[in-house]
């Protein structure tokens, strides 16, 4: 049971900008996807072979559905992992995901956030207080810049009285 910091409660992300952050990866998982797509048509006209054009682009609604979980979930372990808790658009709104204990998420809770992002109606979830994939990883999503000003706030509250050696 990790211990849950008030200092991240009080500097998550707004759900506006979670909402940037959602439609900013939904957009390079767009883009991810039309590529794919382009790799398979390609790969079927030089080799004539129509595993590669059904495997991408068969039309079924449950192997469209099984095929993006599996890449948005790749692309949300990729980025997560590799960037400490941001996706790109989280890069772009200056936040990221922590473990409610205020350290980086595990490479488990990664992978968790990632995979629970498959179950149906996840999206809605962030109606609540905390959507689906945060509250089951025991993460959050935090404004860096927020976070920051109150640590060095804290910081300097706690220094007070102490003496400085030159």
């Amino acid at each position: 049971m990790r211990k849950h910091l008030k200092i991240i409660e009080d500097n998550k992300a707004s759900k506006g900008i979670r909402l940037a952050n959602y439609i900013i990866d939904i957009i390079a998982l767009m883009i991810i996807n039309f590529f794919l797509s382009l790799i398979s048509i390609l790969l079927y006209n030089i080799t004539s072979n129509s595993f590669f054009f059904y495997f991408y682009n068969n039309n079924s609604f449950l192997w469209e559905y099984m095929m993006g979980t599996l890449i948005a979930s790749m692309y949300y372990f990729v980025w997560e992992h590799f960037s400490g808790g941001k996706t790109l658009g989280k890069l772009i709104t200056n936040t990221k995901a922590v473990s409610i204990d205020g350290t980086s998420p595990t490479t488990t809770q990664i992978l968790y956030r990632s995979l629970c992002r498959a179950v149906p109606f996840n999206a809605l979830s962030f109606f609540g207080q905390n959507g689906w994939h945060d509250s089951w990883t025991e993460t959050r999503v935090i404004n860096i810049r927020k976070y920051n000003e109150a640590i060095n706030a804290k910081m300097e509250i706690d220094a007070i009285g102490v003496k400085e050696i030159a």
